[in-house]
């Protein structure tokens, strides 16, 4: 598992450069935004696993960044915890309200926040809610939005595996192989961004398998951009002889080596357009086997 990926967002550089210190100390990957326009995008860009946040901001305040984040289906599952100056009951209720995961006044005690910080993001794990590389939905989320859409029309599902990634992380190990997880999951937010809409769900349903859940008249477009861009830029995670040969030389069980393909994207799309669904586990059955065709397809090619 990769470090855990905080932001914090805070307009008093003492304070945001002593928590920043602080939690990388703690092992935590850390950035830091000092306002709240910064913080959303910055949030758009690499997803945090949780964000501790001002509410007193110099441009927009803190609720605001909380409810832009809640509306947001890419950012909707994100942990926050509020900073304040104040420790009035309204206020609490209203960051509660807005979907705020806990509360801590100003001036705090800095292992009481750690506690916080460390008790929301195992909450999130232990749930089901995000995957502790990527920091993207995971299985139960995931299976609440395929609830919610099969009642819908207009929607597309498109199930994502990364094809060769074991072989990839046999040769490079597994920290190689997080790191290609989370460039994979903000390669699907940068398409998304250009493409999609902030109603677009991205899932990363474990191991390689990622999902996503788009308009219908936009997922063709997306599906091939992902490939493409995938194709291209997931070379940058192999070493220059094995980019030129264009495979990777990866152990056998009986200690011997073979060739393995460089990574590419298998996708397999459904939507209610071409089929109808009786439950949940036939959208993804059905997305799992075009995904399967598409990855044999590859492989002829």
């Amino acid at each position: 598992m990769g470090k855990a990926r905080l932001l914090i967002t805070e307009d008093d550089v003492d304070i945001s450069t002593m928590l920043k210190i602080y939690f990388t100390g703690l092992g935590y990957e850390v950035d830091t935004a000092l306002r709240g326009l910064d913080a959303l995008e910055k949030t758009r860009q690499v997803l945090p696993h949780l964000i501790v946040l001002d509410i007193m901001l110099p441009d927009i305040d803190g609720y605001e960044v909380c409810r832009n984040l809640r509306t947001n289906m890419r950012t909707s599952h994100i942990p926050v915890i509020f900073l304040t100056q104040k420790d009035e009951r309204s206020d609490r209720l209203q960051g509660l309200e807005l979907g705020a995961d806990d509360y801590i006044t100003k001036p705090f005690d800095i292992e009481e926040l750690k506690l916080r910080v460390q008790g929301a993001i195992r909450r999130s794990e232990r749930e089901s809610l995000t995957d502790p590389r990527s920091g993207l939905p995971a299985g139960r989320l995931i299976e609440e939005q395929l609830r919610k859409i099969i009642r819908e029309t207009g929607w597309a599902f498109l199930d994502l595996r990364i094809n060769h990634f074991e072989p990839f992380k046999d040769v490079y190990g597994f920290v190689a192989g997080d790191d290609v997880l989370r460039f994979t999951g903000m390669l699907i937010g940068e398409v998304l961004d250009q493409m999609g809409s902030t109603s677009d769900f991205v899932g990363h349903a474990g191991g390689d398998n990622f999902v996503i859940i788009t308009k219908d008249g936009a997922s063709t477009q997306i599906r091939n951009r992902l490939k493409d861009r995938f194709k291209e830029e997931v070379q940058t995670h192999y070493n220059f002889m094995d980019r030129q040969q264009g495979y990777i030389l990866a152990p056998t069980n009986d200690g011997q080596s073979e060739r393995a393909a460089l990574m590419s994207l298998a996708i397999g799309v459904v939507s209610p357009s071409q089929n109808s669904f009786a439950d949940i586990r036939e959208i993804t059955e059905l997305a799992a086997e075009a995904r399967r065709a598409d990855a044999a397809g590859s492989n002829k090619g």
